[in-house]
């Protein structure tokens, strides 16, 4: 694969932001744009325990898509504190995401603000993504091509992306948001995955106190260095094509692809992640 390191700033003002990344929906990690936040200073691992250890957490691992294990149900559950005590003590596959703070910890919401970057930010949506050392994503986007900005807490975090355009390349698994989940995009095999390697993309560390702006529809790979945690704000797509997607993946993709679980169960989904390699591998070029 291709992969060109994102660039790191130390800080910008809204009208650079709108200039030089979102008009041409590049990414861009920015060091210093939450110095002011409590968050800033507070948030780690213990802070998290000392707020939320109480709540029963939903917990994911990297095991391959199953229908026996239902649609986005988690693999396990435990109390916040007792999962931060996991990831202090020993590597685990077990992940936080989507975890809604002003739903599950009110009080959090004091500890942050909402940046100004030039557009305007969904303030219902705040989400925190928790990781352990190895831990991964599935290389994936999301439903709402929505512009992303992913602010790290806490240790260190791969991240790898790549634009729409380049998904030909990646072994997208038909009617899901997600690629082949045995890819390892980290240390990919180019050897059984060849046409990996027409793919260019971008990749960076995270480390606390940044933040990623990841423009709209990316595909991203996120792998926790050292445990730790992150957490999303997001503004709708801006660009009609990228409205009509995120409208067809709501409204039509999800809901397809959930009735074909029903009718045909796990054979639905390796049919898909046959297709997945079959389809791709015919641009492969030697």
């Amino acid at each position: 694969m291709k992969l060109t390191e994102i660039p790191k700033i130390e800080s910008i003002t809204k009208d650079e932001f709108i200039r030089d990344y979102f008009k041409p929906q590049k990414p861009v990690v920015i060091k210093k744009a939450i110095e002011d936040w409590p968050a800033s200073r507070k948030w780690n691992l213990d802070y998290m325990k000392g707020v939320a250890g109480d709540k029963v957490v939903p917990l994911y691992d990297d095991r391959p898509v199953q229908h026996e294990d239902g649609f986005n149900e988690p693999h396990a559950k435990m109390k916040m504190a007792e999962y931060v005590e996991l990831l202090k003590t020993r590597p685990t596959k077990y992940r936080i995401f989507l975890w809604n703070i002003l739903k599950e910890v009110p009080e959090l919401q004091k500890d942050f603000s909402y940046p100004d970057f030039g557009i305007k930010l969904m303030k219902k949506l705040p989400m925190l993504f928790f990781g352990g050392e190895d831990s991964h994503t599935f290389m994936h986007y999301d439903i709402d091509f929505g512009n992303i900005f992913h602010f790290h807490f806490e240790g260190e975090k791969e991240c790898i992306l790549f634009p729409q355009s380049q998904t030909k390349y990646l072994y997208k698994v038909p009617h899901s948001l997600i690629t082949h989940e045995s890819i390892d995009f980290s240390n990919p095999d180019l050897k059984k995955w060849p046409v990996l390697k027409q793919a260019s993309g971008y990749k960076t560390r995270l480390k606390h106190g940044e933040v990623l702006y990841m423009p709209e529809g990316y595909w991203h790979y996120m792998k926790y260095i050292t445990p730790g945690f992150s957490m999303s704000l997001r503004a709708i797509a801006r660009n009609p094509k990228n409205l009509a997607k995120a409208l067809y993946n709501v409204l039509f993709m999800r809901h397809f692809d959930v009735l074909m679980r029903r009718i045909k169960g796990q054979k639905w989904i390796d049919e898909k992640n046959e297709k997945a390699i079959t389809r791709t591998n015919l641009l492969k070029t030697g």
